[in-house]
């Protein structure tokens, strides 16, 4: 058989095949019903932009793992770094020890971050533990209580990054009370933080605005050219931290290293996860050095900084600055050109195409041209039938977040398998199913 990177999907009989099913019904008799499983895909391997289920049935993976193994699955480069590190050392935490990946891989990320002020580097395992951090940090470095985020946001599903977040009901049903003196203003709209700050929330008080500089789980959604401007120059004029969640949008999905980067601006803290070790479980913050004041002992993290994700981090990184940012500008622009050819021919279906690099969202509506979230499922579900792996965002998104070293053939492989779902999802709906 070809070997799977190379290949192209192809599916050998009804899915989910036997074994997957035999593994599902494992999964379900012992596994948190809190997981959003969005189809019966059980992954044996992945190399690449390709996945292997238990079955040996193959599929393009249009999803990363969510925008998380940016430089492909398994890349031998990063899991060589692995296994070197690996054999040299797995843990001795680096809160209360030293040792060199994890201040190697501090100095590149200081070094990488936007602007020129120097910078601090503090290690997590996740995006929603750096949020935590950030959250942490703001309050304490500024003594002031208060922090703005904004509608449509998601930032995680701990304490903190939940109450900041503010994209589904869900996330929060249930949960309260949530963290204090979180306020929440319209994205993409300087005047309503100014109104925040007019009514409830006064800038005095105000510690940290939390912003995507692309909103992920809420739909992928791009911002006017001024928005983070703006809010840079609110910040500097109040005081403020700006605080911008880079997990989702960062590490060159978007061609640059960090979105931020489209629109100039210096972020006092920088939150990372998800692409910085291309799958091993690795998150930081960066921030300004004079913002990172915090004493000894007032945060930490046992796993954080693990000398093995770091290794993984620095090849990664070393595997972007060379062709997979540029990558993502090519295939982003070639993705995204087949997306429009696609929203053109099926106006009644689709409403928006929008995106940098290879973070693209592709907005389904009803007939009508409200939001329709069950076109929008039925299109992912047919894809995975055909051998597309699609995930969704936002009220009605499709979302195209790909590993960075997707080939021009895989973009037209995946264009072809998504227009032939969108055929049976338009047929369907005409026919009444």
């Amino acid at each position: 058989m070809v070997a799977l990177h190379r290949d192209e999907p192809r599916i050998n009989g009804p899915l989910p095949g036997p074994k997957s099913e035999a593994w599902l019904e494992r999964d379900d008799r012992v596994m948190s019903p809190s997981y959003t499983r969005t189809y019966p895909l059980v992954v044996r391997r992945a190399k690449g932009a390709m996945i292997e289920d238990m079955d040996g049935n193959r599929f393009l993976d249009f999803t990363a793992g969510i925008a998380v193994t940016n430089v492909g699955h398994s890349h031998p480069k990063v899991v060589q770094a692995i296994v070197r590190q690996s054999k040299r050392l797995i843990h001795m935490s680096g809160t209360d020890f030293y040792y060199a990946p994890q201040i190697k891989l501090a100095e590149k990320l200081a070094a990488i971050a936007p602007g020129t002020t120097p910078k601090r580097v503090f290690y997590t395992n996740s995006g929603a533990e750096s949020i935590e951090a950030a959250l942490k940090l703001s309050r304490k470095h500024t003594r002031r209580p208060r922090v703005v985020a904004f509608l449509r946001a998601f930032h995680g599903r701990t304490y903190g990054a939940m109450s900041l977040s503010a994209s589904k009901p869900l996330h929060r049903q249930g949960f309260a009370p949530l963290v204090a003196d979180i306020h929440h203003a319209v994205y993409n709209d300087l005047e309503s933080v100014e109104r925040l700050f007019k009514t409830v929330c006064s800038p005095e008080e105000t510690a940290a605005i939390f912003v995507e500089p692309i909103q992920g789980e809420g739909g992928y959604i791009v911002p006017d050219a001024n928005f983070l401007p703006g809010l840079r120059k609110i910040c500097d004029q109040h005081g403020i931290l700006l605080v911008v969640d880079e997990i989702q949008a960062g590490f060159g999905r978007t061609g640059k290293m960090f979105a931020c980067e489209h629109w100039g601006v210096e972020p006092d803290i920088l939150c990372l996860a998800k692409g910085i070790a291309n799958g091993l479980p690795l998150g930081a913050i960066v921030a300004k050095a004079d913002v990172m004041d915090w004493p000894p002992g007032s945060h930490a993290s046992t796993f954080g900084g693990n000398p093995v994700a770091c290794a993984a981090a620095l090849e990664s990184i070393k595997l972007l600055q060379g062709k997979y940012i540029r990558n993502a500008v090519t295939r982003g622009a070639q993705l995204t050109e087949g997306l429009k050819r696609l929203a053109a021919a099926n106006p009644g279906l689709v409403r928006e195409v929008r995106g940098k690099g290879l973070m693209i969202g592709m907005e389904v509506q009803s007939e009508d041209g409200k939001p329709a979230p069950g076109l929008r499922d039925q299109i992912i579900d047919s894809a995975f039938y055909r051998g597309l792996l699609l995930l969704p965002c936002g009220p009605s998104t499709v979302r195209f977040c790909p590993p960075l070293c997707l080939t021009s053939r895989q973009v037209e492989i995946g264009l072809d398998l998504l227009a032939a779902a969108v055929a049976d999802v338009q047929t369907a709906d005409k026919a009444g199913v």
